[in-house]
């Protein structure tokens, strides 16, 4: 770890799983650090940063605990037998001391005298018995690759599977066998020879069903829609409460060809010929629900990626909350479905690295949407996009949220965010740049940007996210 690696993690909006950060000015009990390691490891690794405020703005006040880092990563390893790394900062602000745990194997976890813990908020817990039975269950194949079907026939294989769509998806011919279309699905793991015949894999009835009620493993995780009339639960339109039958490769455009069908739209008559101006760009639309299938949690068994129109938005979830900061989004990517997300990517599904919500907050300024919004349940995330309203009707935490997502785009498109382009973002006259120097400052005073260089003339003022450099 640098320096300048340090500044960065400061920046970080609030803790999480992989970092912590202690004051520790005088002092800091060494079980308690051990303990730390624990369950920063049990939950894939991270730091833990002595000489810090927790809070934000936060602040380096120096530590004099642990004089010899080395000893302490001695002690460490004598309790836990895991290889624990110190690094240690001179700064002008004072001494930081970071501990970094590695990783738990796959399959197993840490402990600290019989406790298994991990981060519950602020606090360090007991792992739940439901939490230790997945970590057992990653010891074997995982969870896409166990078998949806019982051992099948050739001919039993491509009539459970929309082979045709694998191949259109991939823009390559089909094989003139079958033998070579077997092979071919065998190759991207979505079956798998068993005996004299052949196994659908949870990848391959996910992905490709033609009816994924006959794969009682993932039946659960069909896409839901849901059309409301107005702006609440209380009147589904229509009986418009439908889930997918096809896998989500094999029916992803048509599902988004029904959703289009059901957004608010106006008409218009040019030339005789009928176009309709949908309320939000299909684009972002297909980006949001290609984020939720890749991001779900598959493990939950109760709950699907679900699709939620109403009169003035539109609502995307999926179960399981996110692996990253929900300020975090736009610029990065981390996906719990490694091999989902490599296969939706092959067929156009799914950006990745952050690429498909640059896309949709892109779509969002030219469309002049108000900003997307996320909101996290006890085991659900939900991605809220909202039709048109005038920037006088958007509430002022709309509006800071609709900066530091501009700001955001602009940083990791390696553009400048100043007063000209908030001005074009929401369309303000340059008569008025009155109102965008006001609409930066709400967002630097709510913690959300910040100016890069108070020095220069206001007429060079830039900015840049909270945690950009």
């Amino acid at each position: 770890m640098k320096e300048e690696d340090l500044r960065e993690l400061l920046t970080i909006r609030s803790e999480n799983e992989h970092v912590e950060f202690k004051e520790a000015k005088s002092n800091f009990h060494f079980d308690k650090l051990v303990d730390y390691c624990v369950a920063l490891g049990n939950e894939g690794g991270g730091y833990i940063i002595l000489g810090v405020t927790d809070k934000t703005p936060r602040k380096i006040v120096g530590t004099q605990t642990f004089t010899e880092p080395e000893r302490t990563v001695a002690g460490i390893y004598e309790r836990l037998r895991i290889k624990v790394r110190s690094f240690e900062f001179m700064l002008p602000e004072g001494r930081v001391l970071v501990f970094q745990a590695p990783s738990r194997p796959r399959g197993g976890w840490f402990d600290h005298d019989g406790r298994i813990l991990m981060r519950a908020g602020e606090s360090l817990v007991t792992m739940s018995p439901d939490r230790l039975k997945e970590i057992v269950a990653e010891g074997g194949p995982s969870l896409l690759e166990r078998p949806a079907s019982e051992v099948l026939t050739d001919a039993e294989v491509v009539a459970e599977l929309d082979v045709q769509s694998f191949f259109d998806l991939r823009k390559i011919p089909m094989p003139a066998t079958r033998n070579e279309i077997l092979k071919a699905l065998e190759n991207r793991h979505l079956i798998k020879p068993e005996g004299t015949g052949y196994l659908i894999t949870n990848m391959g009835a996910l992905l490709f069903a033609k009816d994924i009620e006959h794969f009682p493993s993932v039946a659960h995780k069909a896409v839901r829609v849901i059309v409301y009339e107005g702006v609440t639960k209380s009147k589904v339109k229509d009986g418009k409460d439908i889930r997918g039958k096809l896998g989500y490769a094999a029916g992803f455009e048509r599902m988004i060809a029904y959703i289009q069908g059901e957004l608010p739209g106006e008409e218009d008559y040019q030339g005789g010929v009928r176009n309709v101006k949908y309320a939000y760009p299909i684009r972002a639309i297909r980006e949001l629900v290609g984020n939720a299938l890749v991001h779900q949690d598959l493990n939950e068994q109760g709950s699907s990626v679900k699709v939620e129109v109403y009169a003035d938005r539109i609502e995307i979830s999926n179960p399981g909350l996110p692996l990253l900061d929900v300020e975090r989004f736009i610029d990065e990517d981390r996906s719990r479905n490694l091999q989902l997300a490599a296969e939706m990517r092959r067929f156009n599904l799914y950006e990745g690295r952050g690429q498909g919500m640059d896309e949709v907050v892109t779509l969002i300024e030219l469309h002049q949407l108000p900003p997307y919004s996320v909101r996290l349940g006890t085991q659900q995330t939900t991605v809220v996009l909202s039709r048109y309203r005038p920037l006088k009707d958007l509430t002022q935490e709309e509006k800071v949220a609709a900066v530091y997502q501009h700001c955001v785009l602009r940083y990791v498109t390696n553009r400048i965010t100043n007063n000209e382009s908030v001005r074009d973002r929401f369309q303000i006259d340059t008569k008025n740049s009155a109102l965008a120097t006001r609409l930066l400052s709400e967002a630097v005073k709510a913690g959300r940007i910040r100016l890069v260089d108070a020095s220069v003339g206001y007429r060079s003022w830039r900015y840049v996210p909270y945690w950009g450099q």
